[in-house]
């Protein structure tokens, strides 16, 4: 199945629902970092949880930054998403692992870590951009997401983030959902959603049975009437270029460039993103300084 994200209301306004299945964006992330199955699942949930995020900014320039803070031995997730399916991302120590829980299932919060932030930033194109944050509750992600909306957004929201990982450690399913509860709701109804939410599978054995996000949507909130606003396509892309690097080259200043050229006398940059290595000669670093 392609991966998509639909962006769902019901009809009179009360509930705003985003679903999203992101196997194929999840495994092209593990691919590019060699990830570890534990930290496959932790980066591949905060994909999908950017991914969604970002869609739900108005502006095709508007940036989203996600950061998730641990003090596990992943170290800090980062993902980098716009409103039109693009997002990238990284986890600091790719090839971290932990055994699995009890039930056998792997255990993000303890790669994660309990201690620590989750920090967003949009850059909405206005003078500073807008960042909130909260404190890292269980280390899970999409509960501490959850706990972000409540405490840094004042948006009652329920979050769903799964990756089902195979035996190849391959990105079998993956996906998520997340549910934002709107003026006027009544207390019935949100009842009905909680006992709903309570008893349903999680969101990747939903994926991998072969379930698609309006087939996800209706299993949760079918007795809402919700209608399909808007559908877009996913796909894990890095933006990195070599004339974005020069930029950032050339911001050093000229002090650090000449550093540079006497200590090393060429440079390699890689992208964290992407693992794109850009290299440039001591020529080319002497064209910087005198454009500098």
């Amino acid at each position: 199945m392609k991966d998509y994200l639909i962006r769902g209301m019901d009809k009179h306004g009360r509930i705003r629902v985003f679903v999203a299945s992101t196997t194929k964006m999840v495994e092209d992330a593990r691919r590019t970092h060699n990830t570890s199955p534990t930290a496959t699942a932790a980066l591949g949930r905060t994909l999908t949880a950017g991914v969604i995020m970002g869609s739900m900014m108005k502006n095709s320039q508007d940036v989203l930054t996600l950061k998730i803070a641990g003090d596990g031995p992943g170290g800090t997730i980062y993902i980098v998403s716009k409103n039109n399916g693009r997002v990238k991302g990284y986890i600091d120590n790719p090839s971290a692992d932990v055994p699995s829980r009890e039930d056998g299932k792997l255990d993000v919060g303890k790669l994660v870590g309990k201690n620590g932030t989750i920090t967003t930033i949009m850059d909405l194109g206005l003078k500073d951009p807008y960042v909130g944050q909260s404190n890292i509750v269980t280390g899970e992600i999409a509960e501490d997401l959850a706990n972000y909306y409540a405490y840094s957004e004042q948006q009652p929201s329920a979050v769903s983030l799964g990756v089902l990982v195979d035996r190849d450690i391959s990105v079998k399913a993956a996906g998520g959902y997340i549910i934002q509860l709107l003026p006027g709701i009544s207390d019935e109804d949100i009842d009905k959603i909680e006992n709903t939410l309570s008893s349903i599978e999680p969101v990747s054995t939903m994926i991998d049975k072969g379930l698609s996000p309006e087939d996800i949507m209706d299993r949760i909130l079918g007795d809402f009437q919700m209608e399909v606003l808007d559908k877009t396509d996913l796909i894990y892309q890095c933006d990195c270029s070599r004339e974005k690097i020069e930029r950032v080259i050339m911001s050093l200043g000229r002090e650090e460039i000449q550093n540079i050229i006497e200590e090393d006398g060429e440079a390699e940059v890689v992208c964290h993103f992407c693992n794109s290595k850009y290299k440039f000669s001591k020529e080319e670093l002497l064209e910087f300084l005198i454009d500098n």
